[in-house]
């Protein structure tokens, strides 16, 4: 009932999902992301432990291929499911279960994989793969946003829409940027303004957070007011 995007900023080396849905509140369950490892996007009858235990494999450096296998073997429910993956060196998997509702399927590019769900048809998949091609010059939370509009655009969840997420990391366990949209009447549009606010707020004062580099980070109140001042002033 759904469709994501899990893609590798080559620039950068960050891992982002991106995803929406006729349903509530689908970045509480559907994005997991291990940073410097990968992501995964649980979804269709959603299982959530295809997320958590996914994560565990990650982090033990198990191939995306693996881990889809040892999370299906495991779930009596695997054929409600859909699963993928997307590790930091591009390696992909992922299951459809064969009662998962159609359109349902899966696409995988360089750098990204794309599944869904209860589309309208295999066109939303391939429009949101195109256009995270296209859109390659832009930042990356942008770039995936663009992505998920094209595959709206071409139909998206044929119930409609409802929510949508999206998740970012960096080489820190914390979330660089974990925008919500659980429930509103246009969450893809809402998601792009949240992302433009992140820019001018969030992404200004994550600089100053404690890092594995720098654990202190910046304290410095002076320093943090100045920086948000100015991001503030700045016309982009």
């Amino acid at each position: 009932m759904t469709w994501s995007i899990i893609a590798k900023d080559d620039t950068t080396g960050r891992i982002g999902i991106a995803v929406a849905t006729r349903f509530f509140a689908v970045g509480a369950r559907v994005p997991f992301i291990v940073a410097g490892r990968g992501g995964i996007a649980t979804q269709a009858l959603v299982n959530p432990y295809y997320g958590i235990d996914g994560a565990t494999l990650l982090r033990d450096g198990r191939h995306p291929r693996e881990i889809v296998q040892l999370l299906t073997a495991a779930d009596p429910g695997r054929e409600s499911r859909q699963v993928h993956i997307l590790d930091l060196n591009g390696q992909i998997a992922a299951h459809t279960g064969r009662d998962c509702i159609d359109w349902c399927g899966h696409l995988e590019g360089q750098g990204f994989s794309i599944a869904g769900n209860m589309l309208a048809g295999p066109q939303v998949l391939n429009e949101t793969a195109n256009a995270f091609l296209a859109n390659s010059a832009l930042p990356f939370a942008q770039r995936l946003i663009a992505a998920m509009r094209a595959g709206e655009a071409a139909g998206g969840d044929k119930r409609g829409k409802q929510s949508a997420a999206l998740l970012i990391h960096g080489k820190d366990e914390w979330s660089e940027l974990d925008l919500r949209v659980d429930d509103h009447a246009d969450p893809l549009a809402e998601l792009e303004r949240l992302e433009s606010v992140s820019r001018r707020h969030w992404a200004v004062f994550r600089q100053f957070m404690p890092t594995r580099d720098n654990p202190a980070g910046i304290t410095d109140r002076a320093v943090i007011d100045d920086g948000l001042a100015a991001a503030l002033k700045s016309p982009t």
